[in-house]
């Protein structure tokens, strides 16, 4: 019983600290401001905060509890005949949420790329002064075609 209680604490505690680190590298990062700022929305920041953490404890929820979290058996049973349209708007949120999160982490990995000035250091060292939003976008294009790639292929099924 007491090594049980002992798992429990030990693994709450571990996953609040990456759940600590994920937001500090946000916080430090300053993505949220930075995407208000951009938007002309400063005044909604709260929320936007809010949504990001509401996200990350949903996310935690549905990665442990995956189990008790699949929506699609319980419809499959009460609703048999509505599937091949949940289906295929199951598809197409997937699709949609791919895009956005593809999104997030690709600004994300360039705020911190920026945050380190590592962008402007190295243009200045190789002395390239003109189309520099043409090399992100390319970088952008390559992380799309090498996630396609992998999932195409399905490498991720292979991994034990």
């Amino acid at each position: 019983m007491a090594g049980t209680f002992f798992l429990i604490l030990t693994g709450a505690s571990y996953g609040l600290l990456a759940a600590a680190g994920v937001f500090t590298v946000l916080v430090a990062v300053g993505l949220v401001p930075r995407f208000a700022g951009r938007t002309h929305t400063a005044d909604k920041v709260i929320l936007y905060e809010e949504m990001v953490i509401s996200g990350t404890i949903v996310g935690c929820i549905l990665s442990v509890f995956s189990r008790y979290c699949q929506i699609g058996g319980w419809w499959q049973q009460h609703f048999p005949a509505q599937m091949e349209f949940i289906l295929g708007a199951g598809t197409f949120l997937q699709a949609l949420f791919g895009i956005f999160a593809g999104m997030f982490i690709g600004c994300l990995a360039l705020a911190i790329a920026e945050m380190l000035d590592s962008i402007p250091i190295f243009t200045r060292r190789i002395s390239f002064r003109h189309g520099i939003g043409l090399v992100i976008l390319s970088m952008a294009v390559g992380k799309l075609c090498g996630s396609l790639l992998y999932f195409w292929t399905e490498l991720h099924s292979t991994v034990a």
